[in-house]
């Protein structure tokens, strides 16, 4: 063992060291460089894809970077005088003290070593007794600046959450966004933890810039004064050259951020999707295919985020090389000047204590300043991953100013593949005309075309008015539910011209009722608030009438009251729930109502009802079932064949009734 010792130097070990170092980063580059292959090969379309999202939106430290953020601070930061303003100052100061405070230490903590080198106890006593007192006050100074960024990052959050809620729960955008726009798959990703990551990046960048320049201002001051501007300037130079190299070596940092937040989301789409499905999954037996998908999106998940380790591994060997150590021995050079210079005026009748004492002073503020040199070098990393949710957060605005603006990217069916080959027209989402009057309906020249442009019927053609109710009949795929989506306004207008009245007026009750989070009462009165109904002068007993209308009367004094709150999507049945919906109808009283199959769980004896109180009230509507026994509650029908033809006629005494 002995003989290997004299092997064992410190030069030898660094060698060694360095040699292992650039091996284990040689090797894992080659695995980057061979997964990255492997994910060439299996996934070409997802490759396309992922380009085709890399051309919408850049995630670079450039113009357009600075030109998004700042954008989005006019969002976060509205006036000059606001309450995120005053924590902005708050942390200024804090920062500001700060850096005092460090020097003061400096100084402090010198004079400290320099007593105990000199044997000096009185001057020991005197400067650890006033270091003992300033502890309660640099204490303050810290926790102030933290409790500054985390209420700045909150507030942050709350500006910019409200602002995007105000968008996405305009009119119906959000239905928009996931039925009409594929440009964003998971806008719940995107407002809530990417909009949270975002703000606390920006509020940490905010400081980690700050208190870095602060510092390096603050100890070229004190440092030109003790050992000359040239030290200082060296420094800076330091900076903007390593600055700009490590950069540009970022660069992918921005756009790998992007797709990990992309893959993120899909992931979290997934297992949500199998919560909201899981009984149909169930009876299916559907638990391996569905363990299949969420391995295949968490297995494309990780293998970005191993990607992404790697990256950052190689990224931070760099980065510690250049901002830390390299620095650090640009640091040595630069206070060793005057010092090792004999013929420098400032040590020449210097003692060695002085000498010991000017030497740690100007070593630890140099010390000080290299590191926030580093610091701000190092920043430009959490920069560029700023980038990337600036990128995503920039997108987020546009598709909700695109939506709520009447614009809408979708890929477009080819009109020479589409259902009806003789259209001659192009199709132009938005190009017709809404006219809003009471008590009518009339589609006047009306194509029926779904968003991505398929045609279900060319020209559609019709007159309701109130008091009529229509059947609307035909197989699956015809366009029943599509010509509801279209008069409800979910869907853009073709063309042609569609009279029909304001949306309030409109009521659509679906096969499957939407239960609301709330009390029962609550489930009665969606989407009117308690204030809503004192207003409209409906009490809780004519709310109790309308249940006993369609025989829910028992469930108020079985749940508890009007006011038990329940998950009343899982504690009422298929059938309560369709009853809910129409007691929930009687209660609006639109003009019309279009009920979508919305009776198939319901006994004949009170569907009849629930039709003869509709008419009695004044609520005319458009039915879409199968039933035989609901062709006498109407006046017409109108049947599509789902090859773009349909009739809409009067239903009389010879009308052959079709259905089950």
């Amino acid at each position: 063992m002995a003989a290997y010792s004299k092997y064992l130097t410190v030069r030898h070990s660094a060698i060694a060291g360095a040699t292992a170092a650039a091996c284990a980063l040689l090797c894992l580059l080659s695995k980057r460089r061979a997964a990255a292959q492997h994910g060439k090969r299996s996934g070409k379309q997802a490759l396309q894809n992922e380009q085709k999202e890399g051309k919408r939106e850049r995630a670079v430290v450039d113009r357009v970077f600075i030109a998004r953020i700042c954008r989005i601070l006019k969002i976060m930061v509205p006036r000059p005088f606001c309450k995120e303003t005053g924590y902005l100052l708050l942390i200024a100061v804090m920062l500001v003290v700060r850096t005092y405070c460090d020097i003061w230490m400096i100084q402090n903590g010198t004079v400290i070593e320099s007593a105990i080198i000199g044997r000096s106890r009185k001057d020991f006593k005197k400067y650890l007794f006033n270091f003992i007192a300033a502890m309660p006050a640099i204490s303050l100074v810290n926790n102030f600046l933290k409790y500054g960024l985390n209420e700045l990052k909150l507030c942050f959050r709350v500006r910019l959450t409200r602002y995007l809620y105000e968008a996405y729960l305009e009119s119906y955008t959000y239905y928009k966004m996931g039925n009409l726009d594929n440009r964003i798959a998971n806008p719940d990703q995107l407002l809530t933890q990417d909009v949270e990551k975002f703000c606390n990046s920006v509020v940490d960048l905010y400081s980690n810039l700050s208190k870095p320049f602060l510092d390096i201002v603050l100890y070229i001051f004190k440092l030109t004064s003790a050992i000359g501007a040239q030290g200082p300037a060296s420094m800076m130079v330091y900076l903007i050259i390593s600055g700009f190299f490590l950069t540009r070596l970022r660069r992918p940092i921005g756009k790998m951020t992007v797709i990990e937040q992309k893959y993120e989301g899909e992931y979290r789409y997934v297992n949500s999707r199998l919560i909201t499905n899981s009984e149909e999954i169930a009876f299916y037996n559907g638990n391996l295919r569905e363990k299949q998908t969420i391995h295949k999106t968490f297995r494309k998940l990780v293998e970005h985020l191993h990607n992404f380790i790697l990256f950052r591994f190689s990224m931070g060997f760099i980065d510690t090389i250049i901002a830390k150590y390299l620095a650090t021995v640009v640091g040595y050079l630069v206070v060793s000047r005057p010092f090792l210079n004999l013929a420098d005026p400032r040590h020449q009748s210097s003692t060695h204590a002085e000498l010991l004492e000017d030497y740690y002073q100007s070593g630890r503020m140099l010390l000080r300043m290299s590191q926030a040199l580093g610091r701000i070098v190092l920043a430009g990393r959490e920069m560029t991953r700023l980038a990337g949710f600036t990128a995503r957060i920039t997108e987020l605005t546009q598709v909700l100013k695109d939506l709520n603006s009447g614009k809408y990217h979708r890929t477009m069916v080819s009109q020479e593949k589409g259902r009806y080959k003789k259209q001659a027209l192009p199709l132009i989402p938005g190009s017709g005309e809404i006219i809003n009057t009471d008590n009518l309906i009339k589609f006047d020249h009306v194509p029926l075309v779904t968003p991505n442009g398929d045609v279900l019927i060319q020209d559609l053609n019709f007159e309701v008015r109130s008091g009529a109710n229509v059947l609307i009949c035909g197989p699956n795929g015809c366009g029943k539910s599509s010509l509801f989506r279209v008069l409800g306004e979910l869907w853009p207008l073709f063309g042609g011209r569609l009279t029909k009245p304001v949306r309030g007026k409109l009521f659509y009750v679906p096969q499957r009722p939407y239960m609301t989070l709330g009390t029962l009462r609550d489930q009665v009165i969606y989407p009117d608030t308690l204030e809503d109904q004192r207003k409209k002068g409906i009490s809780d007993q004519v709310l109790k009438e309308y249940l006993d209308n369609v025989q829910l009367g028992p469930i108020l004094e079985r749940e508890g009251g009007w006011d038990s709150v329940q998950d009343w999507m899982d504690v009422l049945s298929g059938g309560e729930k369709q009853r809910m919906a129409m007691a929930r109808l009687f209660y609006h009283k639109p003009q019309f109502a279009i009920l979508d199959e919305c009776t198939s769980a319901v006994s004949v004896d009170v569907e009849g009802y629930i039709y003869s109180h509709c008419r009695k009230v004044g609520i005319t509507l458009f039915t879409v079932s199968h039933r035989k026994s609901l062709w006498k509650h109407h006046d017409f029908y109108l049947h599509m064949d789902g090859r773009g033809n349909y009739e809409f006629k009067k239903i009389t005494e010879d009308t052959v009734e079709f259905g089950s």
